[in-house]
């Protein structure tokens, strides 16, 4: 199965109003979690979650192996939940949003961001600047209302030099399954609504004192993830690990997703040996929200513990 908007939406359509009433996961309604880190004031806030087959989880692992990992997790063989945690940074005179959220267009399950930020307080026209980890809706799509309207129009926003140009060019078209075309041309209207405003970042640039873009590609072909300074660190991670189980246990397994698996692949690996070394704290997009935690190794490989 590829990974598009048409097989989401039809595989969440039917499901989506049972799986919000029976969800553990505080995905609608669900009170941001803020601590401190150094000299940041960290909040994460749900935008709500995907409803997704769990046939993309690694299709080609071996089936036994998957499926005893799957049933750890608490997921049925069918569909899982995945959530959708932001990253939401204040500092000095800023307020960094780190991604956007689905917005109204991609999942009914996700784009509660902006209620949820409205329901805790948080002014989003407070917001100045927003950093994107890739072009993927659940990332990129909530920078636009209904209108094609900017949400956060006094904003700066910074995109991945590398991944603003595959999204732009023909390999966007070329190097994706025609399944995939709606992703595109979101990605490119989202794109085309901040390009007066928006700074093309760098691996090992700082977007602010402290707070550096760091390169985490295969997800996609320019998927940045964020280091911030204080203690031991802590890393906002996009997409680079997407499972609480799989992406630990076998960071060599591919998901479907990933557009380069090899390359994302290597990605995990390096990044989570970083993590278990530094012993940083991690927040996942992906992750069982607020998707905090710590990675420790453990059988050869490592595991997520959450904080």
């Amino acid at each position: 199965m590829m990974l598009t908007r048409r097989t989401l939406l039809a595989t969440s359509a039917a499901t989506v109003a049972a799986s919000v009433a029976a969800s553990s996961l505080p995905a609608f309604a669900a009170t941001p979690a803020s601590f401190k880190h150094g000299a940041f004031e960290v909040t994460v806030v749900s935008d709500g979650h995907l409803v997704l087959p769990t046939s993309f989880l690694a299709p080609s692992a071996p089936p036994a192996e998957r499926a005893a990992l799957l049933q750890a997790a608490g997921q049925t063989p069918e569909q899982y939940e995945s959530p959708t945690n932001i990253t939401l940074i204040r500092t000095g005179a800023d307020l960094i949003l780190v991604d956007m959220g689905s917005g109204d267009r991609f999942m009914p399950s996700a784009g509660k961001l902006w209620d949820n930020l409205k329901a805790a307080g948080i002014d989003k026209a407070k917001i100045t600047k927003v950093i994107f980890t890739h072009g993927h809706p659940d990332h990129l799509w909530g920078a636009i209302d209904e209108l094609d309207d900017l949400v956060t129009p006094d904003a700066a926003f910074y995109v991945g030099a590398t991944e603003w140009d595959f999204w732009q060019g023909d390999d966007a078209t070329r190097g994706l399954p025609a399944e995939r075309a709606g992703f595109v041309t979101g990605a490119r209207r989202n794109y085309a609504a901040i390009k007066q405003r928006v700074k093309m970042l760098k691996p090992g640039d700082d977007i602010v004192t402290g707070l550096r873009a760091i390169a985490t590609p295969g997800h996609t072909q320019g998927h940045v993830s964020l280091a911030l300074a204080g203690g031991d660190g802590l890393i906002v991670g996009g997409d680079a690990l997407t499972h609480p189980l799989i992406s630990f246990a076998h960071p060599e397994w591919k998901p479907t997703a990933d557009h380069v698996p090899d390359q994302a692949a290597e990605t995990r690996k390096r990044l989570l040996d970083r993590l278990a070394t530094d012993r940083s704290k991690l927040i996942g997009f992906h992750l069982p929200y607020p998707g905090l935690g710590t990675v420790e190794r453990k059988d050869g490989a490592y595991r997520f513990v959450a904080a």
